[in-house]
């Protein structure tokens, strides 16, 4: 199956003394779901800020769909690399309501309001097209998050935390539909996850970073 992603050698550092990510390879198949899991601070949200091109590395590679987009002295710009990201805080514009923060990314496109209630039905919140996020649950914004996210159709998804500050009731409910959604669709996902159960649930594989170390299983 055809790799969507290729991280080489990679290795990342805040600080020149002390490594966040060293020598580091690791590949994603198109249609695979891989978790990353760790204790905080140990480098699993820079390994997506990279690659979202957010982060320079100091050495190695990072390819998508066979185009190196990171490398020493190289930064690829995040608006060309069609990766989609969603982090725990949802990130909604507060001045624009559902349905034009869902069609911020395909404004340019003729058929913009047919995919935007086409996604929107899709996470269940098509009857919330002209709130605004300050007058909708959490739940209801992070479905909105994902359907913003997924309506540009990105090569790769990169999802941080996107679970974390819901309840378990609802974090259950958004686990089921999100996995069927993925799947249905043959999304490439990385998501960085505290949670065990919840790396387990959704993936194919799992890296776990370690302090002197990370493994893929």
């Amino acid at each position: 199956m055809k790799n969507i992603l290729e991280i080489k050698n990679l290795y990342h550092a805040y600080n020149p003394e002390i490594s966040t990510i060293k020598d580091f390879s690791f590949s994603l198949s198109k249609g695979e779901i891989v978790s990353i899991i760790g204790a905080s601070g140990i480098g699993k949200t820079t390994l997506l800020r990279i690659i979202a091109g957010l982060e320079s590395i100091i050495d190695g590679e990072v390819i998508i769909n066979e185009q190196v987009v990171s490398k020493k002295n190289f930064i690829l710009p995040p608006e060309k690399r069609n990766v989609g990201l969603v982090v725990e805080d949802r990130a909604l514009f507060p001045h624009l309501n559902v349905e034009k923060n869902v069609m911020f990314g395909i404004r340019h496109l003729q058929e913009r309001n047919s995919l935007a209630h086409e996604y929107l039905s899709l996470f269940k919140v098509a009857d919330l097209g002209k709130k605004y996020p300050h007058e909708i649950s959490a739940g209801q914004q992070q479905r909105v998050a994902f359907a913003r996210t997924l309506i540009t159709n990105p090569d790769i998804l990169l999802l941080d935390e996107p679970f974390g500050a819901l309840d378990k009731n609802l974090k259950t409910e958004l686990h089921l539909e999100t996995k069927k959604i993925f799947k249905d669709k043959g999304l490439s996902v990385l998501l960085v996850t505290h949670d065990q159960e919840e790396a387990e649930y959704f993936s194919d594989r799992v890296i776990e970073f370690h302090k002197d170390k990370i493994t893929i299983r």
